[in-house]
């Protein structure tokens, strides 16, 4: 097979990583890539967003599996074009993918299917959305309805930080039309989870379970990111708990989309709050979440390619998932800014080093200036290490983040560690 990975991440590199041990994928391409990609994959210099481009370049080279990484393309309706033209990929539909792209709509289904949720209301006035606050109590979280690489939530611990927020999004739209509405809903309190499964639109197959770590800084504190870093699996996710995650959230879901006219093929990310009343959902994502694939797909031992296609063939229940019995650890290195503002360029050092088979480092924001690799993004790195135990894994992925540099390099130094 040729397949197409779409994307330049993190998620990306290791979807492409993934992909490359499938014995039945001979070309692997990736449209844009990075630095990283490019060492196993034949990067093409085509934006994930210029669908007329990837479809063209995907019946030029016969591209038999397409795979949409970021949720930009998928809200725009890459599936649907790709599918008009007889390509076959993977990913949720535009109708679909509304599950992320906006917030409203992602409400709206949990509350009509009896999805465990916060309360909330929605908002398109600011003076509405204003009174609201007010009367409001805190702490409380404001979202965007739209996409803003994950930073469209925040969350405020008192009323002037909520009504400042709120300008910021309704008035100064930091995030564009994506804040031409808000959500406004109750603050959970609780551990964190995300979990992510494969579906076909009737059937799912749920991944191992992961945490995020978004904060910035340490024990979760500044300004909501992309990700710092992520473990798998969540230490405490058991058996009996994921059991419940699949028949109160992750099969609802599905059933309530293909009632929707929305029939979810792809994998469906669902960010969770473990509360004393039970699992609460934050938010649902349309694709692979990042950094939790760097951990995730590490784990997973069997072939990923017949499992995508039978999401979209609409047989996943013949398919199998088997998992390492492991820990994995992935620590991002940022640039020296980021979420704010930061310089690209930095040289990086180091990567040479890292020889040790449980450690793989996936390349986000990188990009090559003749034969050195330089910093190209907010998130440079994901350091990723697996071990038999938790302790082993953080060790190994913390002794390789220690043998890397660049001008300005930032890590969290404690992801995992709520696991011990």
């Amino acid at each position: 097979m040729k397949v197409l990975v779409i994307g330049s991440g993190g998620r990306e590199h290791t979807l492409v990583w993934k992909i490359q041990q499938s014995q039945q994928v001979e070309k692997i391409y990736c449209a844009p890539g990075n630095a990283g990609i490019s060492q196993i994959a034949e990067c093409v210099p085509i934006a994930a967003t210029d669908i007329k481009g990837l479809i063209k370049f995907a019946s030029d080279k016969h591209i038999d599996l397409t795979v949409v990484g970021p949720e930009i393309p998928l809200a725009q309706g890459i599936v649907d074009d790709f599918q008009e033209k007889g390509l076959k990929i993977f990913g949720p539909s535009q109708k679909a993918a509304e599950i992320e792209s906006s917030k409203v709509f992602s409400k709206y289904l949990m509350e009509k299917y009896h999805i465990p949720t916060a309360r909330y209301e929605s908002f398109d006035v600011f003076d509405r959305a204003e009174e609201y606050v007010k009367n409001s109590r805190s702490p409380i979280v404001i979202k965007a309805d739209g996409l803003a690489a994950g930073k469209g939530a925040i969350v405020c611990q008192t009323k002037k930080e909520a009504l400042d927020a709120l300008r910021k999004l309704m008035v100064d739209r930091i995030f564009g039309d994506a804040s031409r509405r808000v959500v406004i809903e109750e603050f959970l309190q609780g551990e964190e989870v995300s979990v992510l499964a494969f579906s076909d639109g009737t059937n799912i197959k749920t991944l191992i379970p992961a945490q995020d770590h978004k904060p910035i800084f340490d024990g979760d504190t500044g300004p909501n990111t992309g990700g710092m870093g992520a473990y798998a699996p969540a230490v405490f996710v058991d058996d009996d708990l994921l059991k419940i995650i699949e028949d109160t959230i992750l099969k609802p879901t599905i059933k309530g989309m293909a009632l929707e006219d929305r029939p979810y093929r792809g994998v469906l990310y669902a960010g969770l709050m473990m509360t004393h009343e039970g699992p609460k959902v934050i938010e649902f994502n349309c694709r692979f979440g990042d950094p939790e694939t760097q951990v995730i797909l590490p784990l997973i031992t069997s072939d990923i390619v017949p499992v995508m296609e039978a999401c979209i063939d609409g047989n996943l229940e013949n398919v199998t998932l088997e998992k390492a019995n492991q820990y994995a650890v992935c620590v991002i290195m940022a640039s020296g800014g980021y979420p704010g503002s930061y310089e690209k360029g930095k040289k990086i050092i180091g990567l040479d080093r890292i020889v040790e088979k449980n450690v793989k480092i996936f390349h986000a924001g990188t990009s090559r200036r003749g034969d050195d690799i330089v910093t190209a993004g907010g998130r440079v790195l994901g350091v990723t290490a697996m071990g038999l135990t938790i302790n082993n894994a953080i060790r190994r992925a913390y002794d390789a983040v220690g043998k890397i540099t660049f001008d300005g390099a930032y890590y969290r130094k404690d992801i995992a560690f709520k696991a011990l």
